[in-house]
């Protein structure tokens, strides 16, 4: 076996609903492996220390940093990109309420802070602005000022819990 091949690891991994064969290096990082090996570019590699919030994608139904996940950890994983978490509208009203309130600019943290905001809709609740505010804290944005970004998340809890007690 050549150096090449040696550290490389086998992976069967579901991203977005469709299994994922692959073969990747060792120490590739789930950011890049989702990037560079399957071309979705939604979420982005910020950072690279877990810090900044861009890189954040969902596996197995947990909202983690991409930059700090390595690609060999996901055997038999199920990965959610922004890409997929649009396609099947489970962000949909999200997104239509980050529109609406103007709560993105240059757009580069979006997609890790519509990710980090899904976790906290999944509870159920109306969040307190604070509880909000608490849980996005470790998604960066430079652009915005957060007030629109807690503004949009704050509406879709509203409109969620709306809907179910209707």
């Amino acid at each position: 076996m050549t150096d090449a091949f040696r550290d490389r690891i086998d992976l069967t991994v579901t991203v977005n609903g469709e299994e994922v064969e692959a073969t990747v290096p060792a120490g590739r990082h789930l950011i890049d492996f989702l990037r560079l090996d399957l071309g979705l570019t939604g979420s982005h590699a910020g950072c690279e220390h877990g810090v900044c919030g861009a890189c954040t994608v969902v596996v197995d139904g947990q909202a983690v940093r991409g930059c700090l996940t390595l690609a060999a950890q996901l055997e038999g994983a199920e990965v959610w990109t922004v890409e997929g978490l649009t396609d099947t509208a489970a962000i949909a009203d999200l997104q239509e309420a980050f529109v609406a309130r103007n709560a993105l600019q240059c757009g580069y943290c979006t997609p890790g802070m519509l990710v980090s905001a899904k976790a906290l809709l999944e509870r159920g609740d109306v969040p307190s602005r604070e509880e909000i505010r608490e849980h996005i804290s470790g998604n960066y944005c430079r652009c915005t000022g957060y007030e629109a970004i807690v503004d949009a998340i704050e509406t879709t809890a509203k409109a969620r819990a709306e809907r179910t007690t209707a």
